[in-house]
């Protein structure tokens, strides 16, 4: 019998979850230290992901091509755990997780790897790499495998490497549990912008989907507020019902209170 899709503050003790999305299992490991926020499950990459599990249509390759040379592409800020990246490369994108160096190196690069032979044969790929939010986007490094941009003192990594390295444009950008210091706030939507001008073509902007748990409803609505007034940001709540169709489809059976604060937000810059 497969393991129950249980909420993640049900789970924060469970050192290695058996984690359950479609036909596959994920193994990934959390910590409980408190050291930092992303080294554990959190509820919003839960919903975000099943989410896109019933609403993300695959694209089909033009006749004649592989699929691997039109697979769509993402990037994710604050990867976490990695469920989220995971998810959509199982379901055929490529995908940019990326988080700090403390959760890269303590959980992220671990469970993305230790997890790809479970993706299915038609899977898109994952790449790990250390993206820090407080460096402005014009200092970001494309062609570095290891390192987008951090604020410590790391040299570039210029080293071959057999797999090509992802980078802009993205046909996706998502984050989820990330609003939840005021501090970061300003940050967060810079390169949320920033990555949608990397990725700007004229037929369409690339969609963020922000998901949130409204824990303080000020910063919350802050940081809606900031997007639309200071980014340029259409700003779109995806509607609850969608989203409780999505959970339940899934399995999710969960308790009305288990998961009332999450709200899924899509921004896409205005022209």
């Amino acid at each position: 019998m497969p393991p129950a899709l249980r909420p993640a503050h049900e789970t924060k003790h469970i050192p290695v979850l058996i984690y359950p999305f479609r036909t596959q299992q994920f193994h990934l490991a959390q910590l409980d230290n408190g050291a930092t926020n992303g080294s554990a499950l959190w509820l919003g990459a839960q919903c975000l992901s099943l989410f896109f599990s019933d609403n993300l249509k695959r694209r089909p390759s033009p006749p004649g091509h592989s699929d691997a040379a039109f697979r769509p592409r993402a990037i994710e800020l604050g990867s976490g755990i990695g469920l989220s990246a995971l998810a959509l490369a199982s379901m055929g994108w490529d995908v940019i997780a990326t988080d700090l160096h403390d959760v890269v190196s303590s959980v992220l690069a671990d469970n993305i790897s230790s997890n790809i032979s479970r993706l299915p044969v038609d899977s898109g790929t994952v790449q790990v790499r250390i993206l820090d939010w407080t460096v402005p986007p014009d200092r970001w490094l494309w062609d570095d495998p290891q390192t987008i941009a951090s604020s410590e003192a790391e040299k570039p990594n210029h080293a071959a490497t057999q797999t090509p390295i992802l980078g802009p444009p993205f046909d996706l950008i998502l984050t989820s549990d990330t609003i939840y210091s005021p501090d970061l706030v300003t940050p967060l939507l810079r390169a949320l912008h920033g990555l949608c001008l990397a990725s700007a073509s004229e037929l369409r902007s690339t969609p963020v989907y922000l998901c949130l748990e409204r824990r303080d409803p000020a910063l919350a609505d802050h940081a809606l507020s900031e997007a639309r007034d200071s980014w340029n940001f259409k700003v779109e709540r995806i509607p609850h019902k969608k989203l409780a169709k999505a959970l339940e489809k899934s399995g999710a059976h969960w308790e009305k209170g288990d998961w009332e604060g999450v709200e899924i937000w899509k921004l896409t810059l205005r022209a």
